[in-house]
């Protein structure tokens, strides 16, 4: 009791430091980064089941499709896998040319030169010649429309095909690329890119004569749908097609070589 009447406090005594005192703020430190590696593994968590429901959407479309529609994508899937197997070799024999110091300028040249063959024959301003099909189309009952040599045109592209040309029985010839046109003419006749063909037809196109023939021979393609109209589809292979029809790209008004 002290001499002002109140009562004394007692002082508490200190707790002396113990190991696991000492540890409590090091623990609580480590928590952090815990809490950072359980926010990781649930976004992976949740990333994977979205994986998991698109690819379960992509099974059940698949599930659902036709098999003529099967047989397409399987021989679409085939062809690219081909086409992609020998650009990479091709990309790897490149490479191998240009890291060798005393080939690189001589290699680089020549790749430079294939790849601008390569653009000319996709822009058809270039001839090509090599493995491919002779395509005819002959009209029945009715005539081959210009939707039919579209379908065809684009199987074929599908199908791994390099270069194309269309030709007419009365001579005149057109190629085919990106930016071809195909429309019902007069008197029976196919006007591709402005030419006048008269039947029957004849596509030329350079690729895997397996896989064009397959495509265009899949249930309730090309070659059935003109049947259905009392027309006849025949496919001969050569080695080699000669595809020499050019395709006019214009004369540029403002752009000019780099």
């Amino acid at each position: 009791m002290s001499s002002t009447g109140k009562p004394e406090t007692p002082e508490t005594p200190e707790t002396p430091e113990t190991p696991e005192t000492a540890a409590a703020p090091r623990s609580r430190r480590r928590t952090v980064p815990a809490n950072a590696v359980i926010a990781v593994l649930l976004a992976l968590l949740g990333f994977a089941l979205v994986v998991q429901f698109k690819a379960g959407n992509s099974d059940a479309e698949l599930a659902s499709a036709r098999p003529e529609d099967l047989v397409r994508i399987l021989s679409d899937l085939d062809s690219q896998q081909d086409r992609l197997r020998h650009e990479i070799n091709d990309l790897e024999e490149t490479r191998r040319q240009l890291d060798s110091g005393a080939q690189s300028r001589d290699a680089a040249l020549a790749e430079a030169r294939k790849r601008a063959d390569e653009l000319g024959i996709l822009a058809g301003t270039l001839p090509a010649e090599g493995p491919g099909l002779e395509i005819g189309f002959t009209p029945g009952t009715e005539r081959i429309k210009s939707e039919t040599i579209l379908d065809a045109v684009e199987e074929l592209r599908g199908a791994g095909a390099e270069a194309m040309q269309v030709n007419g029985a009365n001579g005149a010839a057109a190629r085919i690329v990106a930016s071809t046109y195909f429309v019902d003419g007069d008197n029976n006749r196919l006007v591709v890119d402005g030419s006048d063909l008269t039947a029957p037809y004849t596509i030329m196109v350079i690729g895997g004569p397996d896989t064009m023939r397959t495509a265009l021979n899949i249930p309730g393609g090309v070659v059935d749908s003109v049947r259905q109209h009392g027309g006849t589809v025949s496919l001969r292979e050569a080695d080699p097609v000669r595809v020499t029809a050019l395709h006019n790209a214009g004369e540029l008004k403002y752009a000019k070589p780099a």
